[in-house]
């Protein structure tokens, strides 16, 4: 690979030692217009020692003139006349400068090569132990731009040898216009008399045998030349169509992934700079051999030569045509996806984007986008050229809901490139929506996107995807989305994904490598209510998301909620802590509930201690007191059952540590006050005469029989704590509405 390739891919201290080779004695600019000349010439063989060798570094520095003069020629356009004003600058320069030593530019020309060689050697082997020449770009992103640079070459020979060809063509067209007046002169001789047509036919018949020697044999050249400069189109279209495979079918389809995956809550997929710019270049590049490819075909059609150009000229243009329409069609995108949960009667926003609209001009003639909703049968049809028709919900599948009922927004736009030369027809399909009439529905719709971005399959009929999937698969999927939802750090331990297993295959196992090759489909994930339950396991873990998002976020982070845990489970951990420890659990009963375990005596039985659970509390109770000040109410909490903190910062002084008897042994968990609660002092102890008169209260509360203070019906507890508070609060809800962009 070209040196000066690589070394163009330099960064940091390496590309400012690069860059301090040039100046005034020898420009930058001659080096890049000029490097293949110049690295395929033999530098290294001139002795500099040796005054003998001034000759051949003489005509290596009138060759590096005309070089640079030829250069200077073939610019056209409003940006090549600056740049043809330029290069002839420099040959003037150099020749100035080396004209009476020659040796000193061979000098120079040695070090500039000598150094860059060694400094993307060095870079190159600093990237292969992970820095250097790469720096944060990856190594397919650097093979991306070393590909573009040798398409610009090949384009820029390719161009070179056509204005060469051009020339050639127009000076035989001129020697054959001369062949003929040649013979018409030879027809004209007949009205001379004798003498004179003997004299004349003579001297025009040698004239016109040297002519149409020549132009035989200057067809055969052209020829030639034509058929060399196909076979060199070929082969950049043959990089250019690999090229834009790398780029369409492997980068732009790992964005499009991501976008699908941060959907689910993953990380966000990354701006489209860099695709653009990248589908901009072979846009750029495209067209330009395109154009060449045309002015190929005028010549050919202005000078017809019998051969196998003709073919193979039609051959480079419809398949010049097939890469720019692959191109356009594959760029326009969708930016910005529009939500996947869609309410009816509800406005929404999304952005598309013509990622080469920039350098086919597109922005000349701006296009109108359409958007239609279609189902997923209309999609499908949509992929086989069949017509769609209106709107409608298709007929459900067995025990299929409406919230199971995909949709996808179809984008449409029509535009002209190239001064209307192309007309392309484009159209893009947004990832799958779920269309609801009641926010009711907005539980099992999520649950429906979530498992299609989870895992659909890239160029699949849409929208399909598999029935059933292996649990670790799914933990990946829920864990991205509750961090996302609950917006955390914190994210799913491995004991908390061995309790999910337990409760979605009613397990007892405690052992997570049990669970590897285990499948959950889709019917066990939310369509199949969970063992003596009214409700899935999606449900019940949407529900723990949503409260912990709305009420509970805090003390999930810093650890305060161990959350994942069991009534059994809960019973093993505090049985062998003091009296008055605690934890915190979400509720297997009760859809996004909580509920407090604690350790204390039995008052039924002297010197026997048990487990006390409240009943579970929910967003409704959480809307009107908090957990903190709901736990500062009962006294008998004393120590918290924590796990540590994934925030050190936000991390309590631990008193005593546990491993949990019932759910593994990696993790550890602790025991502290719980802080900053009201009922404790500055040293963390309790301050009996600030929190008697509400111990009191509760006292009196627990001891009353439960149904006066709730309509709940318990379902695991032991201990009833229903609404304690004297008021009430409503919130109303409220929606916005955002106008939807085309």
């Amino acid at each position: 690979m070209a040196v000066w390739i690589q070394a163009q891919q330099l960064c940091g201290e390496a590309l400012h030692q690069m860059q301090a080779l040039y100046g005034q004695h020898f420009p930058i600019e001659v080096r890049h217009y000029l490097s293949q000349w110049i690295e395929s010439q033999t530098w290294d063989t001139i002795d500099l020692d040796n005054p003998q060798e001034e000759f051949r570094a003489k005509r290596l520095l009138e060759n590096l003139i005309q070089e640079l003069q030829k250069k200077a020629e073939h610019q056209v356009g409003e940006d090549g006349f600056l740049l043809k004003i330029k290069l002839g600058h420099y040959a003037n320069q150099l020749k100035t400068t080396y004209d009476h030593c020659p040796l000193e530019l061979v000098r120079c020309i040695k070090h500039i090569l000598y150094t860059e060689q060694r400094l993307v050697r060095e870079a190159s082997n600093s990237s292969s132990s992970g820095g250097g020449l790469l720096d944060s770009m990856s190594q397919k992103h650097h093979q991306i731009n070393q590909t573009f640079e040798e398409l610009r070459l090949m384009t820029q020979d390719t161009e070179n040898d056509l204005r060469k060809l051009q020339h050639n063509q127009e000076y035989f067209i001129i020697q054959y216009q001369e062949s003929l007046r040649i013979q018409a002169q030879l027809s004209s001789l007949s009205a001379l008399p004798p003498a004179d047509r003997l004299l004349r036919e003579q001297t025009l018949q040698n004239k016109r045998t040297t002519v149409e020697a020549w132009l035989t044999r200057e067809a055969n050249t052209l020829q030639k030349y034509r058929l060399d400069l196909a076979e060199k189109h070929q082969k950049t279209l043959q990089l250019l169509r690999k090229q834009q495979t790398i780029i369409l079918d492997d980068e732009l389809i790992q964005w499009k992934r991501r976008q699908q995956l941060a959907g689910n809550g993953g990380p966000p997929e990354g701006g489209l700079d860099v695709l653009q710019s990248w589908c901009e270049k072979l846009a750029e590049t495209i067209w330009q051999n395109r154009q060449q490819i045309r002015r190929a075909e005028h010549l050919r059609q202005q000078l017809p030569i019998p051969g196998p150009i003709e073919e193979l000229l039609n051959d480079l243009n419809g398949t010049i045509t097939d890469i720019v329409s692959a191109l356009v069609t594959s760029t326009f995108i969708i930016e910005k996806q529009p939500p996947q949960v869609l309410k009816t009667q509800t406005k929404f926003a999304a952005t598309v984007r013509l990622l080469v609209g920039g350098k086919l001009n597109v922005h000349m003639n701006p296009p109108q986008v359409k958007a239609t909703i279609i189902s997923e049968q209309q999609a499908k049809a949509l992929l086989k050229n069949e017509n769609t028709r209106k709107i409608k919900r298709s007929d459900r599948r067995g025990a299929e809901s409406v919230t199971e009922e995909k949709f996808t927004i179809l984008f449409e736009s029509q535009f002209s490139v190239g001064g209307n030369e192309l007309v392309f027809q484009v159209k893009t399909l947004s990832l799958p929506v779920v269309v609801i009439v009641h926010g009711s529905q907005d539980n099992n719709a999520t649950a429906t996107v979530l498992w299609d971005n989870a895992f659909a399959e890239p160029g699949r009929v849409p929208f399909i995807v598999p029935d059933k999937v292996l649990w670790p698969q799914l933990c990946d999927a829920l864990n991205m989305k509750f961090k996302a939802e609950v917006q955390s750090n914190r994210g799913l331990s491995e004991e908390n994904l061995v309790f999910l297993a337990q409760k979605a295959f009613s397990s007892s196992s405690i052992n997570p490598e049990d669970y590897r090759t285990m499948t959950m489909s889709w019917s066990q994930f939310n369509r199949e209510s969970l063992p003596g339950r009214n409700f899935t396991f999606w449900q019940w873990f949407d529900g723990v998301m949503e409260l912990t998002k709305k009420h509970l976020k805090p003390h999930w982070n810093d650890g305060a909620i161990l959350g994942f845990v069991n009534k059994q489970q809960a019973q093993d951990m505090l049985m062998s802590k003091p009296n008055g420890t605690f934890l915190l659990r979400f509720s297997d009963s009760e859809i996004g509930g909580i509920t407090i375990a604690w350790v204390a005596e039995n008052p039924n039985k002297a010197g026997e201690r048990m487990v006390w659970n409240l009943m579970p509390y929910t967003t409704k109770d959480f809307s009107i007191r908090s957990l903190a000040d709901r736990i500062s109410d009962l006294n008998h909490l004393l120590f918290l059952f924590a796990t540590a903190s994934s925030d050190s910062s936000n991390a309590n002084t631990y008193m005593e540590h546990a491993s949990s008897p019932a759910v593994g042994h990696s993790q550890t968990y602790s025991i502290y006050p719980a802080s900053g609660d009201p009922m404790l002092d500055a040293d963390g102890d309790f301050d009996l005469d600030d929190t008697m008169d509400v111990a009191r209260h509760v006292e009196e509360l627990l001891r009353r029989p439960m149904e006066n203070y709730s309509e709940k019906t318990p379902k695991e507890t032991d201990i009833g704590f229903g609404d304690c508070c004297m008021y009430q609060k409503q919130v109303k809800g409220f929606y916005v509405v955002v106008e939807t962009i085309c």
